[in-house]
Order: C-alpha cells, then sequence, then structure tokens
C-alpha cells in the first residue's frame, strides 16, 4: 500500500507540474519557452528523485512491516501450540485421576462383596443350628403335649369327684341351715340382715374414729409450722383498730337550712334526689339531714353536692343540676387518683385502668363497718407477709399482694348481678385478663370455686386475719344472735345432749351431756362430729371450739 501511495504521488507530481509549466508557458509567451522549459525539466528531475526516494523509504517499511507480522504470528503459533500441550496435560491427568479412583472404587466394592459373602455364610451357619435346635424343642414340645392330655383326663377324673363331693355338701349345707332356721327362730335373709347391721353400725364408729384420729395427727403436724407463719405475719402488720364507716349523715349548722334544702313545694329536695339518685330523710332531728342510698357513690356524690350548695346559699333545681354533674366528673376523677395512688403505694405493676378505676371505689364501700379499700390494702400486705413467711419466691409475693388487694373487687360492681361478689370479681378480672393465679385466689377466697394454686389459700387466710381482728368490724346484731342460736341447734339435736350454751362472742361452744346415755369415748366422737356439722353448714370469723361436758353426779340423804 506504501508503493502505491508513492507512485501515485509522483504521478500527481508530473501531472502537476505539467499543467503549471504549459499554463506558464502560455502567459509568458513564446519568448520565455527557452526558459520555461530548462525550468520545468529541472522540476520533473526534482520530482523524479522525491519519487524514488518515497518509494525506497515505502519499500523499506513495507519490508519491516512484515517482519514484524511474521514475527508475531509465529509468537502466536507457539502460544496456541503451548496452550494445547498444556490442556491435553491436563485432560490426560484427569483421566489418570479418574481411572485411579475407578480402581479403588472397584477393590472397595470388591471388599465387600467379599465380606458380604462370609456374613451369609456365618448367618447360614447359624440358621442350620437355629433350624436343628427348634426341630429339637418341636420334639420337646410334642412330648409335652402328650404328658398335658394325660394330666387333663386325670383332672378331668378329680372334677367329677369334686363336683360330687360338692353336691353332698350343698344338700348338707341347706339341711344345717334348716336346723339353724329352727333352732335360731330366724330366716337366713333375717339374720344376714341384721349381721350387716351390727357390721355397718361398727365399722361407721370404727371410721369416725379413724377419720378423727387422722385429722387430728395431721393438725399436731401442720400445727406449729402454721401457728408460727400466722402468728409472725399478724405480728409484722400494723393496722388501725377502728375503721371509719362510709358518711351517711350530713349535718347542718342550723335548723333554717332544711327549708331552703326542701324548697318551695318540695322542689329543691326532689331535684336534689333526681340528679343524684340518692334519698334525703328531713326529720326533728336537729341539725342533720340523713342520706340513704344503697349506692355508696351515690350517697357521696349527694353529700359533697349539699355540701356545696350549703355553702354557696343558691339552693334551686337549675343550680341543684349544675352543681350534681360538676361534683359528679370530679368524684370520677378523684376515684382514679385513689385508685393509682394505691397501686402506686403498694408497688403494683401493670393493673388495667378498668381495674385501677374498681379498686378507687373500694373507697366508698364499707363491709360491717370496715372499709372496703382498707380493709384490701392490709390484705395485700398481709399476703405478702405471709407468702415471704412461707418461702415463696419475689414472683409468687407480687402475686400474693395482687390477690389480695382484688380480692373483693366483686363488691363495688357497677351493674345488678345474682353472683356472689368472689364469683363476680372473679368474672371481672377474667374479662381484663388479669393473671390465672389472681383469678382463681379471687373467686375461690369463700371456696366457691377450687383452689389450685398456694396464693388461694394465702389470701383466704390473710382475708379472714383481716376481717377477724378485735375491732376490724362491727357485727350485725341480728346476724350475731342467728348465729349463736344456729349453734346451740346444730349441738341439741344430737342424742344425749341435755343443753348447749354459746359463749366468747360464738368462739366456743360448751355441750352438756348425760352421763348415763353419753359414755367418754362417745363424749370424743360427739365433740369431733358437732365441729364437722359446724364447719359443713355455717360461716363464721375464725374457729369455734366444741367443749363436750360429761358429768357424773351421786347424790344421797342423811336424814
Amino acid at each position: 500500500m506504501d508503493i502505491i501511495y508513492a507512485v501515485a504521488a509522483l504521478v500527481i507530481g508530473v501531472i502537476g507540474t505539467y499543467f503549471v509549466v504549459g499554463g506558464k508557458q502560455k502567459q509568458a509567451g513564446a519568448v520565455q519557452d527557452e526558459s520555461h522549459k530548462r525550468e520545468a525539466e529541472k522540476i520533473l528531475a526534482e520530482a523524479k528523485l522525491t519519487a524514488e526516494k518515497t518509494v525506497s523509504e515505502a519499500k523499506l517499511k513495507a519490508e519491516k512491516t512484515f517482519n514484524q507480522f511474521k514475527e508475531k504470528q509465529e509468537a502466536f503459533k507457539q502460544e496456541k501450540i503451548k496452550e494445547s500441550r498444556a490442556k491435553f496435560q491436563r485432560f490426560k491427568d484427569e483421566f489418570k485421576q479418574e481411572k485411579a479412583d475407578e480402581l479403588v472404587e472397584l477393590k472397595e466394592k470388591r471388599q465387600a462383596l467379599k465380606e458380604e459373602a462370609a456374613s451369609m455364610k456365618e448367618e447360614r451357619t447359624g440358621f442350620n443350628a437355629e433350624r436343628a435346635e427348634i426341630a429339637k424343642q418341636q420334639k420337646a414340645l410334642v412330648q409335652e403335649e402328650q404328658k398335658l392330655n394325660e394330666r387333663n383326663k386325670t383332672l378331668d377324673q378329680e372334677l367329677a369327684l369334686a363336683r360330687k363331693k360338692q353336691e353332698e355338701l350343698d344338700t348338707q349345707h341347706d339341711r344345717f341351715t334348716s336346723e339353724l332356721e329352727k333352732i335360731a327362730g330366724l330366716s337366713q335373709a333375717d339374720a344376714k340382715a341384721r349381721l350387716l347391721e351390727e357390721v355397718k353400725n361398727k365399722t361407721a364408729n370404727e371410721a369416725l374414729n379413724l377419720k378423727r384420729e387422722l385429722l387430728e395427727e395431721a393438725k399436731t403436724d401442720a400445727a406449729k409450722d402454721a401457728r408460727k407463719v400466722v402468728i409472725n405475719t399478724i405480728q409484722r402488720m400494723c393496722a388501725e383498730m377502728t375503721i371509719e364507716n362510709t358518711v351517711s349523715v350530713f349535718p347542718l349548722d342550723n335548723d333554717n337550712v332544711k327549708g331552703q334544702i326542701i324548697g318551695r313545694e318540695g322542689r329543691n329536695i326532689r331535684a336534689i334526689e333526681s340528679a343524684t339518685g340518692a334519698e334525703l330523710v328531713v326529720d326533728d332531728t336537729p341539725e342533720t339531714i340523713v342520706i340513704s342510698s344503697f349506692d355508696p357513690i351515690r350517697r357521696e356524690i349527694a353529700r359533697l353536692s349539699l355540701k356545696r350548695l350549703v355553702s354557696d346559699g343558691r339552693i334551686h333545681p337549675a343550680r341543684v343540676e349544675e352543681v350534681v354533674n360538676k361534683v359528679k366528673k370530679e368524684l370520677k376523677q378523684q376515684i382514679q387518683e385513689i385508685g393509682q395512688k394505691t397501686v402506686v403505694q403498694l408497688d403494683i405493676h401493670g393493673l388495667p385502668s378498668e381495674l385501677v378505676r374498681y379498686v378507687g371505689r373500694m373507697r366508698f364501700r364499707s363491709s360491717y363497718g370496715q372499709n372496703l379499700l382498707k380493709h384490701s390494702i392490709e390484705t395485700a400486705h398481709l399476703c405478702a407477709t405471709m407468702a415471704a413467711e412461707m418461702g415463696l419466691n419475689k414472683k409468687q409475693i407480687k402475686l400474693a399482694k395482687r390477690a389480695g388487694l382484688l380480692h373483693d373487687i366483686g363488691k363495688v360492681a357497677e351493674e345488678d348481678t345474682e353472683l356472689s361478689h368472689a364469683l363476680y370479681g372473679k368474672a371481672l378480672c377474667e374479662k381484663l385478663k388479669e393473671n390465672p393465679i389472681v383469678v382463681n385466689a379471687v373467686g375461690a377466697h369463700h371456696d366457691e370455686i377450687e383452689m389450685n394454686n398456694i396464693i388461694s389459700p394465702i389470701v383466704q387466710a390473710c382475708d379472714a386475719i383481716s376481717g377477724a381482728r378485735p375491732g376490724a368490724r362491727r357485727e350485725i346484731l341480728d346476724g350475731y344472735i342467728n348465729r349463736i342460736k344456729e349453734l346451740e341447734t346444730i349441738a341439741k339435736k344430737n342424742q344425749g345432749v341435755t343443753s348447749a350454751f354459746a359463749m366468747q362472742a360464738g368462739r366456743e361452744l360448751r355441750v352438756i351431756v348425760e352421763a348415763d346415755k353419753v359414755s367418754d369415748q362417745h363424749a370424743d366422737e360427739l365433740s369431733f362430729k358437732i365441729s364437722q356439722e359446724i364447719q359443713e353448714s355455717m360461716q363464721y370469723p375464725g374457729q369455734i371450739k366444741v367443749m363436750v361436758i360429761r358429768e357424773k353426779r351421786a347424790v344421797a340423804f342423811a336424814r
């Protein structure tokens, strides 16, 4: 290509020179033809030299390029030959390795087959030995079967003889029974019934004695530890001797305010009763108005509303409605704050806000004169203390405290229900997804459901401790009298009892029996029987001691 380019340049140079020279000749005229001719020849000679030089350089460059191409081609060829040899060697090595692996695998399979053949040979030998042993056993079984058949024949003969003897014995038994019935003057059925009755009476007495002995033994074993736990719990708990009662009497500064509260034709008092849901009793009692309502919250709303109305002096239906609505909102907030303060005080966490509100409502409820919230707080402290005395872990102690606070939550129900307060409290705790242990303790603290954990009896015991201690509650007179009468009635209905006296506020029952009809052993059984009847049929705080007194008096007169 370089040569072609050089030749083309030479031709173009010659042609150009020719046209240049021709043009100049035409312009200069004929006079200057000679001069221009010499100049053209000179230029042509230079062009030829240049062309020859260019051709020579192009040839040298072409030869150099061709040599470089040949060297590169040779190097590429050697490289490809080298790669092919390496690839061939690699394939050769892989083939040798595969053959070696196949040879090793074949040797292993051959060895495994040899071992398997040896094992099968050993198994065949063992199978032959077992077959010989089985044949030997079958022969022995055939001989044993023959012996058994002979023995069965002997047994059949002995059984026939025994049946014959049994028939003879039955005949003799019937004859002896008839003779005994004639001698005793009783039929077999009558004698059997009398014997069963005597055995039944004797067994009942023995069972009662055994039950009493077992209970006394169990009580003796557990008395020391239980007494220690209860005493330590009570000693570590400091509580008030008297508990405040829910206020139901509103005091007045003077009786003139009564007229303002009643209003013209009683419109003010009707407005108050309609807005609060409580009844106001205005009688001749000086400077006093009685607030009556079954709901302690309504009674408290009526008391606070009256207090504001009397202090303000403006008492009319519109003002009554305004004050009552305001008091309701404030009391609702106060109830929530009381509940929150209580759970913080007891270090109880995660209690639902609904249960917190119920805890606050307990502040305005009393049971036998004992404020319900203070009773619940006291029970919670007692439960935590008793759980710690019994060696329970921290989680169980916290659950015991939680259950003690919530055990009477059913007494502040916001709806009418036929359930007892324990079962309603259990249902409420289940609804709000409380811990199942706490739910069981709330529902079982009056034995209305079965206890399934250690916390439940702790709550029951602490509830009794808080309610039964001196000064904690006041009991209604009618209920107390009925309980005393029921104790005496249970004792008097037993045979041989002449009189019974309930003493020490119903904590002790003394039973006087006739010495001629009741023996010393029967007196022990009678005291146990009466205690069981009281335990099964009555509800009472603490425990009742049953004492049976049997006295024999001999009286004579000297005349």
